[in-house]
């Protein structure tokens, strides 16, 4: 086989040629800025991106629920919009009161210290079904290393002892039908990953597109970076599940084997009361996973009663009673 050495100058004509054809100079030096198209910087597409999100409005928003309900349909994992926090109370307090733990009788409910699950009452609503609430508070006794280790191990046997844990989320990505829960004071992971329950509570704003936008929040947004990030950030799609043992799909094995989520906004007393005036379905109920792990497909009568709500099929009384629980 012979080759043949070929010289920068025999290369000329056939560089001139293209550069002819791309209607370029034969003769002018090009340097690598003009040849490399401009790219924004990082820190402009990021800042875009949180402009996005911050200026999101009701109707994105109500898209994005939307979007995270279709996404947690193949998840199991139960979204429920409500338009108000003593809903979703009055929503927990039957869960509590229909499930039954895995092991023994004895029902007891482990919860965050989070200023969102205050504002539930749970202590005081499930006092009546006799069901004692843990928060995880904790470092009452910072100077003390032995009360610490204490205080450590009565936590922790609660959690244990617990079949429903209560959190909320930082966000809540409607793509992947996935929560983002930064590790606090207060906050254990604990909740989440050990009871048989885990019942999540967040507000619709809270709801974003993508993993791009929770980089670019992460990242970029003031709020954020102050903070910084904890120790450890959890990603939660979905119940605890497995496949390991002739590919049969089980939940629970790992974690918790069911997820209820409750979004707190006012999509949920839009689409309510038009269901209830007009008799028509809503893909956000549709869709929507409610007590049981039920898809409720039927109308307003069938939805409204998986909410927890009574109401005959027949829209001949529109009276306003049937709005009173917005």
């Amino acid at each position: 086989m012979l080759f043949h050495n070929t010289s920068a100058f025999d290369t000329l004509p056939f560089i001139s040629k293209i550069r002819k054809s791309l209607g370029h100079s034969s003769n002018s030096d090009r340097t690598w800025e003009t040849l490399v198209q401009k790219m924004p910087s990082c820190e402009d597409e990021h800042n875009r991106r949180l402009q996005t999100i911050r200026n999101r409005n009701h109707a994105e928003g109500e898209a994005l629920l939307d979007e995270l309900i279709q996404a947690a349909g193949p998840l199991n994992l139960n979204v429920i919009p409500k338009p108000d926090i003593a809903s979703v109370g009055a929503a927990i307090a039957e869960i509590v009161r229909e499930k039954s733990p895995e092991w023994g009788t004895q029902k007891s409910v482990v919860a965050w210290q989070h200023p969102l699950i205050q504002k539930l009452n749970l202590s005081e609503t499930l006092a009546k079904q006799g069901v004692p609430v843990y928060y995880t508070a904790f470092g009452k006794n910072h100077g003390d290393p032995r009360s610490e280790i204490q205080e450590r191990e009565k936590l922790w046997e609660q959690v244990i002892a617990s079949y429903i844990g209560i959190t909320a989320a930082d966000f809540c990505i409607a793509e992947t039908a996935t929560l983002v829960m930064k590790t606090r004071q207060g906050q254990a992971r604990s909740v989440s990953l050990v009871p048989s329950v885990h019942i999540a509570v967040i507000e619709s704003g809270q709801i974003i597109a993508s993993l791009k936008e929770l980089y670019t929040l992460l990242k970029w947004d003031p709020e954020q970076r102050a903070e910084g990030l904890s120790n450890c950030m959890t990603f939660i799609s979905g119940p605890s599940k497995t496949a390991d043992i002739e590919a049969t799909l089980v939940h629970g094995a790992h974690g918790p084997r069911e997820l209820y989520l409750f979004v707190l906004c006012e999509a949920a007393r839009y689409y309510l009361t038009s269901m209830i005036l007009t008799g028509e379905t809503c893909e956000v109920f549709k869709t929507s996973q409610v007590f049981g792990g039920q898809t409720r497909h039927d109308h307003c009568g069938e939805v409204l009663h998986g909410l927890g709500i009574r109401k005959r099929r027949g829209l001949e009384d529109k009276s306003l009673s049937y709005l009173q629980f917005l």
